[in-house]
């Protein structure tokens, strides 16, 4: 059975913050970690304590310089431009994860620059701190393709294995499972923002059923959810691949 809970009383974050002392002393407040227990921390904790934070006028500045690849543009009726980017981190996101919710009045924030690296680090001293087994995921709100609405998705990750691959095996009738690969760390971040919320201050929370995914500190992080680029089937948004295809027809020979 999977259980999950939000751990309370974790304080306003600043940069320099120790979130291994902040999570272990909330811990230490209600149910103590045992073996096999994932701890989901929501990014912009780690982003406030590594001191991502940028002035807000600078939000535009930020997601130019976040952009390794535009994939979509739109105007709004407004004149609001929204920008899907690819950031440094791999990630395909509105305003290359630039953020200016939960964060103080007149900065936004960058997302961590290494989020399972900060993942092994907490991970590294939750195990110390408490003994326990542990694994760790950072967490983001991304959009999703093709669906309307937001869901957090695993960016960093440390101690836990991030796919659940059943690929081999059969399913209940027999049949072979050929591509069968759940990605168990975004569910699992899923899970686990049903009981943190957006606004109840609540960023971190324990995920508890299923031990068999935590493991070394050394899996697979995060980064290997991101679909390399020549697997992607969808690097462009239509209006501009249909714009790219239409001024290489024009300059092309005849």
């Amino acid at each position: 059975m999977l259980q999950v809970w939000a751990l309370e009383g974790i304080p306003e974050v600043s940069p320099g913050d120790d979130l291994v002392a902040l999570i272990g002393d909330a811990v230490d407040r209600g149910e103590p970690l045992v073996d096999g227990d994932i701890v989901v921390v929501t990014s912009k904790i780690v982003s406030k304590a590594e001191g991502r934070l940028l002035r807000s006028d600078d939000r535009e500045e930020a997601i130019t310089a976040q952009t390794v690849r535009l994939v979509a543009s739109r105007t709004s009726p407004a004149g609001h431009v929204t920008r899907i980017v690819e950031n440094p981190l791999g990630i395909v996101a509105a305003a290359a994860g630039v953020d200016a919710s939960n964060t103080p009045d007149g900065t936004v924030l960058l997302l961590p620059e290494d989020p399972d690296a900060s993942a092994r680090s907490i991970a590294a001293g939750l195990r110390e701190r408490t003994g326990a087994h542990v694994g760790v995921l950072i967490t983001d709100t991304l959009g999703r393709a093709w669906r309307e609405g937001q869901i957090d998705q695993a960016i960093g990750a440390a101690g836990v294995h991030v796919f659940e691959d059943l690929r081999g095996q059969t399913d209940a009738e027999g049949r072979p499972l050929v591509v069968t690969q759940p990605c168990v760390a975004d569910e699992i971040a899923a899970a686990a923002d049903l009981v943190k919320g957006k606004s109840s201050r609540m960023p971190v929370a324990v995920a508890r059923g299923r031990a068999d995914l935590v493991g070394a500190l050394d899996l697979p992080g995060a980064r290997s959810i991101v679909r390399p680029a020549e697997r992607d089937m969808f690097r462009r948004g239509a209006d501009e691949a249909y714009a790219d295809g239409y001024a290489a027809g024009r300059i092309a020979p005849h």
